[in-house]
């Protein structure tokens, strides 16, 4: 089909799944954000502040950097992404001719909101599906609502977004870790990827044949099949399917935030009506209006945004194809045109930074150390990997990265400790289990040793019950109290 209003449809699937997404991002912010990058955060917001140009990293923020506005915005994003999606097709609460302007005033506010977060956020908001949803979200705003259709060129510009992300994702594995190449990357991905979910153990105990087979179908998937996202329908609709499809294992097998729905979503792009209704069996859009022409002003507006995103394309294209090519970076600081990619290289091993406490006055060989226990991290080797993606655990996340190091160098990770020291309230929040919270105790001193984890074999597990074997291979950090936390950490500037 050539023309908007073959896609009513794609549209209201599309902003339903983008609402859904916004909504969990903002969730994520209004419990997270605060003993993040907040006030008084592991990396506190003066840092950000002090360190950056408004220009640079644009952030209501800036100007606001207190956790009162940052709770505000929090809980405005999930008022705003409730209302995006609950309204109707018809937009029932404004007049429909009124509908596309004020559907572009509810999706440029939630953009908004969520850029402030990702720009302030510093660290724990650096990966790759920040960016995502945040281009995605600005193109959202030209899709119109009610009874016009939707602009086909803003249709086009979505699968460009998917375009980048997958290819750029296939192309960073073929010039990364040889095990792309030599097909074993497999063997390792599911023992070693950032939080496996129930299903990981049991999929990376599955053949080594089927291993090379998938990874076979990952390079297909990825740099095959997204030069018909772009092709005439049906085979745009079947590259989708395929994409969705990918995405669909991802999901069942491992914990990567909202990246694997976000994906889905953006392939909702790649259908049209004719194809929803033949696969749904739909005798016509769910509750469709009598859909009229994309209004004058909306396909001046989408022609002139896709000139805008064809210029600020070129950077991340030429990246995207460069041997040097680097993966989920922002070459501007709205975030509106990105590269994406990601697992260009795999870890043969699983690191795990695991911290204890002590209500011991002195150390001592008989010292009982007690385990601080997160949501998503294998810190028991008898707890089963939870079930957490779409949601987004960030200090779960940069602890993964942070155990590739044999010693702290992350500037947040000993103010993690002096914060436990303290028995902050906020920084419990982030953790499945505080061994002192019950008893309304506080640490005497915190430590962190450093483990080597790997799945347990089905008979080690039939007979152990284990999900993980791990073996203690050096100290993180030695044990402190709060006095000499402060004294090895830098100020946060």
């Amino acid at each position: 089909m050539l023309h908007g209003e073959g896609f009513w449809l794609v549209r209201f699937l599309f902003q339903r799944g983008l609402a859904l997404l916004y909504l969990l991002a903002f969730l994520v912010a209004a419990f997270q954000f605060r003993p993040l990058a907040g006030e008084n955060g592991l990396l506190p917001l003066e840092r950000y502040v002090e360190g950056v140009s408004f220009r640079d990293r644009p952030s209501l923020f800036y100007f606001y950097p207190s956790d009162r506005v940052i709770g505000l915005a929090a809980w405005t994003g999930v008022a705003l992404s409730v209302l995006a999606l609950l309204a109707a097709p018809y937009w029932p609460i404004v007049p429909d001719a009124y509908a596309t302007p004020a559907s572009m005033v509810l999706w440029a506010a939630l953009w908004a909101l969520y850029l402030s977060f990702v720009n302030a956020g510093q660290v724990f908001y650096g990966y790759g599906w920040e960016s995502m949803l945040l281009e995605t979200g600005f193109l959202a705003v030209f899709l119109g609502a009610g009874s016009a259709a939707p602009p086909v060129v803003v249709l086009v510009l979505l699968q460009w977004v998917l375009f980048r992300n997958m290819f750029g994702a296939g192309l960073i594995k073929l010039r990364g870790d040889e095990c792309w190449r030599d097909l074993s990357c497999m063997d390792y991905h599911y023992e070693t990827q950032p939080i496996p979910n129930p299903l990981s153990w049991f999929a990376h105990h599955l053949p080594d044949r089927f291993h090379r087979v998938e990874t076979f179908g990952n390079h297909v998937v990825e740099l095959l099949i997204p030069f018909l996202y772009f092709a005439p329908q049906p085979w745009s609709s079947v590259a989708g399917a395929a994409t969705i499809g990918f995405m669909g294992w991802l999901v069942l097998t491992g914990n990567f935030a909202w990246l694997n729905a976000l994906t889905i979503v953006l392939a909702v792009a790649t259908f049209s009506d004719g194809v929803l209704e033949a696969v749904f069996l739909l005798q016509q859009p769910i509750a469709a209006p009598e859909a009229t022409a994309t209004p004058l002003y909306l396909e001046v507006l989408s022609i002139l945004l896709a000139v805008f995103v064809l210029a600020l394309s070129v950077r991340p294209a030429r990246n995207m194809l460069s041997r040097s090519q680097t993966m989920n970076t922002a070459f501007d600081p709205l975030h509106l045109v990105n590269t994406y990619g990601a697992f260009g290289s795999i870890t043969r091993d699983r690191y795990e930074v695991v911290i204890e406490g002590t209500t011991d006055d002195e150390i001592s060989e008989d010292t009982e150390w007690r385990e601080y226990r997160f949501k998503g991290k294998p810190t028991d080797p008898e707890r089963r990997p939870p079930q957490i993606a779409p949601y987004h655990l960030r200090l779960d996340w940069q602890l993964w990265f942070a155990a590739m190091s044999p010693s702290p160098r992350r500037p947040w990770f000993l103010r993690l400790l002096e914060k436990l020291l303290e028995g902050d309230d906020a920084v419990r929040g982030l953790l499945a289990a505080d061994p002192f919270a019950e008893t309304g105790e506080t640490p005497e001193y915190v430590r962190a040793i450093r483990y080597r984890y790997r799945y347990t074999t089905p008979e080690e597990r039939a007979e152990t019950g284990r999900w993980w074997h791990r073996e203690r291979v050096g100290i993180y950090v030695s044990a402190v109290s709060s006095s000499e936390v402060r004294l090895r950490r830098r100020p946060l500037r």
